[in-house]
């Protein structure tokens, strides 16, 4: 499961992130009028944000199924619809060709991207949460994150080559297009993976006793919307990753801004904390399983806040150099705190009845609201005003503190027993009692 897990978030958010790669670095000259420089980033910058749009709306439909049809059946669903949506993009005519129509279609393929991958950590981690063993949830579902990091970094990846080799001219004519067509064999190995996955034996317990409920959106947001409201707002700290990646690209190489990063130096930034992440990932994982959930998330959403300040101000100054190592600090340490242990803490605070509809609603509903971000940084601090750093910087650690304190309200759940979670009232197990079966359930791993 945590393989599956690993697999397929791998191969979904590779799709979902050439689309953010590609909004910052050739979209605002392939799909939109050339006039205004500065209208064209923003308007690019915000059909990447219109992906998000459509999460919230893929929550309640993929979490419905999900909670009533099983982990297994939507996640093959969201592949699917992800890897074609994906390689339409590529075959997409651009505004030189069709005018108005390319960038109403752009944003169209984007709304079901959004839509599709709405669906794909809640499922995911669910599926890993309920599979895995008392002790080692924390563990094992960090792996849904760790895919996630890998498919940014296969993204990045498949960018640079293209970047740094071909001609400006020909990659804004049609090298761009390859990595979306590569999309087709996204959709072969979603199919071959996700097929082979059992489903969970929480969901196969509920199923036999007919506990599987007929509305599964109404009856999470009736029992649970206390903690739903606290994980839209720990969700924000996708914030992090919106500057990391698609502010921070826009910023830095956009000529507009004049900074003047080479795409394929730029690129590098991103693949190389991602890198970290995935090496990093795994530990905090395994270190909620001894702490806790709440430790972890609070301290990076506080400290990778703090980074963002130093990020840009890296950015801003034309240091290469000083940009990487925040980035390493920010993105690849200090973020997975939260990045690591969310894939557990989100699925524990529910009951297996509608855990994926809880999670996958109110997680979409906070990362939504900060893909607009990347638009609204580019309006506040467009290119020629002074202070970018310090006004991007300000608004995102106002963010991460809130998903801090929304962190530090909930109660924490990595001791509670799988038939107790999403219970308000449940009894964590004793200390000792958790870490003597954690660790017999190491000596047989």
């Amino acid at each position: 499961a945590a393989a599956s897990a690993w697999v397929g978030s791998a191969l979904e958010y590779y799709d979902f992130f050439i689309y953010a790669t590609a909004a910052a670095l050739v979209f605002p000259q392939v799909f939109f009028p050339s006039s205004n420089p500065q209208t064209a980033i923003i308007a690019s910058l915000a059909t990447y944000g219109v992906g998000y749009v459509a999460r919230p709306i893929g929550a309640f439909v993929l979490g419905h199924l999900g909670d009533t049809h099983g982990r297994k059946n939507v996640l093959i669903l969201c592949m699917f619809l992800m890897g074609i949506s994906t390689l339409l993009v590529g075959l997409l005519p651009t505004y030189a060709q069709v005018g108005m129509l390319a960038p109403i279609l752009l944003v169209v393929l984007r709304l079901v991207q959004g839509f599709a991958v709405a669906g794909e950590i809640s499922g995911a981690s669910s599926m890993v949460v309920e599979h895995a063993p008392f002790g080692r949830r924390g563990f094992f579902a960090s792996f849904t994150l760790q895919g996630v990091q890998a498919g940014q970094i296969l993204a990045a990846a498949v960018f640079l080559p293209l970047a740094h080799f071909m001609p400006d001219e020909a990659f804004n004519s049609w090298g761009w297009r390859i990595p979306f067509l590569l999309s087709f064999f996204v959709i072969i190995a979603a199919w071959i993976i996700r097929r082979e996955v059992d489903e969970t034996p929480a969901f196969q317990k509920a199923e036999a006793k007919s506990a599987t409920p007929r509305s599964p959106v109404v009856e999470a947001i009736q029992m649970g919307w206390p903690d739903m409201i606290r994980v839209i707002c720990m969700a924000l700290m996708n914030t992090i990753p919106v500057v990391a990646t698609v502010f921070g690209a826009a910023y830095a190489v956009q000529a507009a801004y004049g900074i003047g990063f080479h795409k394929d130096v730029y690129l590098w930034i991103p693949v190389m904390g991602n890198i970290l992440a995935c090496l990093i990932i795994p530990m905090v994982g395994n270190l909620s399983d001894k702490i806790g959930r709440r430790p972890p998330i609070i301290v990076g959403a506080l400290g990778s806040g703090l980074l963002a300040f130093g990020y840009l101000y890296a950015i801003s100054i034309h240091s290469v150099p000083l940009a990487i190592l925040m980035s390493l600090l920010m993105w690849g340490v200090v973020y997975q705190g939260y990045n690591a242990t969310f894939p557990s803490f989100y699925p524990e605070l529910f009951p297996t009845r509608t855990r994926v509809s809880s999670m996958a609603i109110s997680q979409n509903i906070g990362t939504t609201i900060t893909a607009l971000l990347p638009a609204l940084f580019a309006t506040v601090a467009p290119p020629g005003s002074q202070n970018v750093w310090l006004i991007v910087g300000s608004i995102a650690f106002a963010v991460t503190c809130i998903s801090a304190a929304a962190a530090w309200s909930a109660r924490e759940t990595y001791r509670v027993r799988m038939d107790d979670l999403g219970k308000p009232g449940a009894v964590p197990m004793p200390k000792d009692e958790y870490d003597m079966l954690r660790a017999e359930t190491l000596r047989k791993a």
